[in-house]
């Protein structure tokens, strides 16, 4: 069983669903970026979703795309970001780590699925890689031995959702909105969207973009998501010298149903 797997199962026995923290590796330094990447579990985080430094990182808001010119800046390179991994694994051996970054880093680097599973990585999704040309590089990360993760939305045609359905393993990436990421609005979460993916027998469907808040992963968990990851809010925090762990906790908290069903309650009343 895979880890996302075993946590899924873990986690649905508990009545909760995932959190997910991402943070850009090597932001602001290596030896800083390890610390926060800790400091994530020690929050109460399910998984962790880990951006390694590209300079277009198209589908990232001004937070997190200040973050990767940080760790650029400061000479951050793959190969530290594959020590990084390996770091957490040996000291974290059963959370889930995913990669979230873009096609031209994985091509321009020989072997980069291979050495990133070796590193300790669970998942690999490539943001600027639609469905339709995303088979080769399904392929290629199912023989390195990741699970891919593919990106829906809720005007996603019934066609490339089938396909996303199809290709996805080790969860759903469902955006909340359009754009990019960010603090900047907050998501919608699509009920809808969850249904599709049911329906199609997609892998758990975990809505990211706009989260930062215990309300939207409440609005998230309660539309029947499987998991939220947040993103910028943790990177604005960190970069700011803040209390990781604390925010982690308490949007952790938010992701147990007995939480989403007493607000449902309230306000029925």
């Amino acid at each position: 069983m895979s880890r996302y797997a075993a946590m899924f199962e873990q986690l649905q026995a508990r009545r909760e669903a995932a959190f997910g923290g991402f943070l850009m590796l090597g932001d602001p330094d290596v030896a800083t970026s390890g610390g926060m990447l800790d400091a994530l579990v020690e929050g109460g985080a399910d998984m962790i979703e880990i951006g390694i430094p590209f300079s277009d990182p198209v589908a990232d808001g001004p937070v997190i795309q200040a973050a990767a010119q940080r760790a650029l800046a400061a000479g951050v390179r793959v190969s530290d970001c594959l020590e990084l991994i390996a770091g957490f694994r040996s000291r974290h051996p059963h959370v889930p780590l995913g990669i979230l970054t873009y096609a031209n880093l994985v091509v321009a680097r020989d072997g980069f699925m291979r050495d990133a599973a070796a590193a300790g990585a669970d998942s690999l999704l490539l943001a600027d890689v639609p469905a339709f040309e995303a088979q080769p590089f399904v392929d290629e990360m199912a023989e390195a031995g990741l699970e891919p993760v593919l990106i829906a939305a809720p005007n996603t045609p019934d066609a490339t959702l089938e396909r996303v359905a199809r290709l996805s393993k080790a969860y759903t990436y469902c955006v909340s909105r359009a754009g990019i990421t960010g603090t900047h609005a907050a998501g919608a979460f699509d009920a809808k969207l969850i249904s599709r993916l049911m329906r199609l027998e997609a892998p758990p469907p975990v809505f990211g973009f706009g989260i930062s808040q215990p309300d939207h992963v409440r609005n998230a968990v309660s539309a029947g998501a499987s998991g939220v990851i947040c993103g910028s809010a943790l990177v604005e925090l960190m970069s700011r010298g803040g209390n990781l762990p604390q925010l982690v906790g308490l949007l952790k908290s938010a992701t147990r149903h007995e939480n989403s069903v007493e607000r449902l309650g309230a306000g029925m009343n």
